[in-house]
C-alpha cells in the first residue's frame, strides 16, 4: 500500500482577474507530480476574493480539471462550448493544440468552493483538437457501500468495478470523491505507473500512520494500493491519481509544451489569432 511522503496544506495565491486561493501544486516547494502540474483550492465566501474570475485567456498542451464543492461558475470557450458548473459538477478541458476559455462566478455572494487540477499531456497529444465535457452532479456514477462508505467516480475505476464517466485520456487518471463515515476505511487500486495525491475535503484522515487534517494534501508514494480509514470522526476527500509521462517540461503562463521553440511558437500562435 502507498504511504505519505509529505503533507501539505499548500500557499496563498492569486490568480485570474484576482482570484484569491491556495495554491498546493505549481508552488516552489511543489513545482510538479508528473502528470500534474497544478492544484488550486478555492474557498470563499466573500465575494470580494473571487468575483472577478477567470476572464477570457489562452491555455495549449494540458487539460484542466474544474470540481466545484459550493457556488457555480460558468465556463465558455473559443470551441463554442458553454456550461455553468454546479456542486458536485466537474468540467474536463482538453485544451489540446489552443483554446481560449473563461470561467466566471455565476453568483453575486455566497460560499464559492472548488479545485482546479491541470493535467498534463503527452507530446503526441498536444496538439490534438480541443475538447469539453461537463458533468452536472447527478451523471457522476456513485458507489453506495453497506456501511456507508458512498464513492463518486468521476474517472477511473474502482474495485467493485464502478467506471468513471471521463475515459480514455492519455494518463488514464483516477479520480475519487470519497465519504467515510465514522470507523469505515476504503481501498482502491492505483497502477504503480500513476503518482497519486490525497485532498481532504472534510474531518481527517488516516492513512497508514499518517492522520490527514481537513484541508490538507497528502502526497503519496509508490506502490500498487491505496488504504485509508475515518477515525473518530467521518471524512470526505478527493483521491487522485495520474500515470507518469516522464517528458521535459518546457511552461510559461497558459502554455505547458517540451521545449523552449514550442513555448515560442505557442506565444505566437495566440498573438496571430490562430488559436
Amino acid at each position: 500500500m502507498r504511504r505519505v511522503t509529505s503533507i501539505t496544506k499548500g500557499m496563498p495565491a492569486s490568480d485570474g482577474a484576482g482570484v484569491n486561493m491556495t495554491r498546493v501544486i505549481g508552488t516552489a516547494a511543489l513545482d510538479q507530480l508528473d502528470p500534474f502540474l497544478l492544484f488550486d483550492v478555492f474557498e470563499s465566501d466573500d465575494p470580494g476574493d473571487y468575483i472577478a474570475g477567470f476572464p477570457a485567456h489562452p491555455h495549449r498542451g494540458f487539460e484542466t480539471v474544474t470540481y466545484m464543492f459550493a457556488g457555480q461558475m460558468r465556463h465558455q470557450d473559443s470551441a463554442g462550448n458553454e456550461g455553468v458548473i454546479r456542486p458536485g459538477g466537474v468540467q474536463w478541458m482538453t485544451a489540446g493544440r489552443g483554446i481560449i476559455h473563461s470561467e466566471m462566478p455565476e453568483q453575486e455572494g455566497g460560499l464559492m468552493w472548488g479545485t482546479q487540477l491541470w493535467v498534463n499531456l503527452p507530446r503526441e497529444d498536444k496538439m490534438v483538437a480541443p475538447a469539453y465535457q461537463k458533468l452536472d452532479a447527478d451523471s457522476i456514477a456513485a458507489e453506495h457501500h453497506a456501511d456507508g462508505v458512498e464513492v463518486r467516480v468521476v474517472a477511473g475505476t474502482t474495485n467493485a468495478g464502478t467506471v468513471g464517466a471521463v475515459t480514455g485520456r492519455p494518463t488514464e487518471p483516477i479520480y475519487l470523491d470519497v465519504r467515510l463515515p465514522p470507523q469505515t476505511g476504503f481501498e482502491q487500486a492505483i497502477p504503480e505507473s500513476h503518482n497519486a495525491f490525497v485532498f481532504v475535503v472534510e474531518g481527517t484522515l488516516q492513512i497508514d500512520d499518517a492522520r490527514v487534517a481537513a484541508r490538507s494534501v497528502a502526497i503519496l508514494g509508490h506502490g500498487s494500493g491505496f488504504a485509508a480509514a475515518a477515525p473518530e470522526d467521518g471524512c470526505r476527500f478527493l483521491l487522485i491519481a495520474g500515470k507518469s509521462i516522464g517528458e521535459p517540461i518546457a511552461r510559461a503562463g497558459p502554455f505547458v509544451m517540451n521545449t523552449a521553440d514550442e513555448l515560442k511558437q505557442a506565444f505566437e500562435d495566440y498573438r496571430s489569432g490562430r488559436f
